[in-house]
């Protein structure tokens, strides 16, 4: 049976505001991290990415915040910006309970002024990536003397990316008294290293081997490739289930590129997702992916590690990941929220011992297929639903999404239902319309004005096209 949010020491407005976000019982990750966390114990946690440690943490850093108190009382340490971002808005989910509390995302990629500047009128928890943190820490901009909580997430990820000396600065400028909460999917040197010389007897949280093992809902089949079909098995792959979204996971950048070309060529709309990417092109491809406006995302797992993408449809190993665990990581992405899932893997024979580390891992053997029974399922070209519009003006020039809903369903004269995800960034706005409309959507809103003024809009993938 499931543990109960209710059987924890929380105040009466976070239990509401959890039922009323949806959480109705706690993961394993939870249930066996937040007794110790909420209690003050240093907590050294075995968790992946979708397990639900993101909440565990967050509910432990914000039942010692105090509102009153305008410093930084928590710290969270990410390695990417995505996952920094995806942090911050769970950690405002779940602090609606208290009053006030402001929540800081700093990280690269972004001007630094307006960064300083948010510190400077003050602020309760800072989530960011070690470099830029540090970067604060060394002007003087952020001040830890108030910190009560740091919480080092995917702190193996953060080793991968060489932030071992960032996060040891860091972690020397907090006070000795402040809790620790460090969460990883696997416990490298780097990380004891970290547990013995930042934490105080620090907690070990560890699920059952069993919760590492293939997730349930989740329809896996491999298929044996020779290296010279690989590329081209992929589409072959997609026109037979046809998903409409799908992570296609690559060992390095070149084969990102090479796969994407290849896809594009055959009238998909995929993006590429690697470490050469500069941050907006990153955003953008991103902002692209969750909002259906490409079916397939080409991606590396350093530049997809952390991301959480809502109702992903397939996941296709086009290499085999070199260790078990990443395996595990990659199709575990799909099938979530009691979702059904597909996992797809291309094998080569020189990959055979990698695919029987996995299947020791999982507990599970690999079903296999031959690529030449498969058929192309029934229907045209795979096309998104949604294309994506940018306009030029974001947080600075005060736009909201809502401002931009209304006015395309307003002046513009489109139906809501045309209209999908709105992000709006500091300097640019994206917004996903469906696709038969949005060279017409561009002309009228081009024409048109937003909050009084005429705004520069764009077709997103006009721009990367011409790149």
């Amino acid at each position: 049976m499931s543990a109960s949010f209710d059987s924890l020491p929380l105040s009466a407005a976070q239990r509401a505001n959890l039922a009323q976000l949806g959480y109705a019982a706690m993961t394993p990750i939870q249930a066996a991290s937040l007794p110790l966390a909420l209690a003050g114990h240093d907590v050294l946690g075995e968790a992946q990415t979708g397990s639900g440690k993101t909440a565990a943490f967050s509910l432990a850093l914000l039942h010692k915040l105090d509102p009153g108190q305008n410093q930084v009382q928590a710290l969270v340490l990410c390695p990417t910006r995505e996952l920094a971002e995806q942090v911050t808005q769970e950690i405002r989910r779940l602090a609606r309970a208290a009053d006030n509390v402001k929540v800081l995302t700093l990280c690269g990629g972004s001007p630094m002024k307006p960064q300083m500047e948010s510190l400077g009128f003050g602020a309760h928890v800072a989530v960011g990536t070690p470099g830029r943190v540090l970067d604060h820490l060394e002007r003087g901009s952020l001040d830890l003397a108030g910190l009560q909580t740091l919480v080092l997430d995917e702190a193996d990820r953060m080793l991968d990316m060489g932030f071992l000396d960032d996060i040891k600065r860091i972690a020397a400028r907090g006070p000795r008294t402040r809790q620790t909460l460090l969460f990883s999917a696997t416990f490298p040197e780097g990380v004891t290293e970290i547990a013995a010389k930042f934490m105080r007897t620090p907690r070990e949280v560890k699920l059952a081997p069993a919760a590492q093992g293939a997730p349930a809902g989740i329809e896996q089949w491999a298929f044996e490739v020779g290296e010279a079909e690989r590329l081209d098995a992929v589409p072959h792959l997609l026109r037979a289930w046809r998903p409409a979204s799908t992570i296609a996971f690559c060992n390095t950048k070149a084969q990102c590129r090479d796969l994407c070309e290849v896809l594009n060529a055959q009238g998909f709309v995929a993006l590429a997702l690697h470490g050469d990417l500069e941050q907006r092109d990153r955003d953008q491809v991103l902002i692209q992916f969750a909002n259906r406006s490409a079916s397939v995302l080409v991606a590396t797992d350093v530049a997809a590690r952390g991301l959480d993408i809502a109702q992903l449809a397939c996941v296709i190993n086009v290499e085999v990941s070199a260790d078990a665990e990443s395996h595990v990581h990659r199709i575990g992405r799909t099938g979530r929220a009691g979702e059904k899932g597909l996992a797809l893997t291309l094998a080569s024979m020189d990959e055979m011992g990698r695919v029987g580390r996995i299947e020791q891992l999982m507990g599970a053997e690999f079903r296999w297929r031959a690529l030449a029974d498969l058929r192309d399922a029934p229907g045209g070209p795979l096309r998104p639903p949604m294309d994506t519009l940018q306009i030029l003006g974001g947080r600075k020039e005060k736009l909201r999404p809502g401002d931009i809903l209304g006015a395309l369903t307003g002046e513009a004269g489109f139906q809501a239902e045309q209209v999908g995800k709105i992000n709006v960034t500091d300097f640019h706005s994206y917004v996903a319309v469906s696709r038969d409309i949005a060279h017409e959507a561009v002309r009228r809103l081009s024409l048109g004005k937003l909050k009084g003024r005429k705004v520069k809009v764009r077709r997103l993938a006009d721009l990367s096209e011409r790149d």
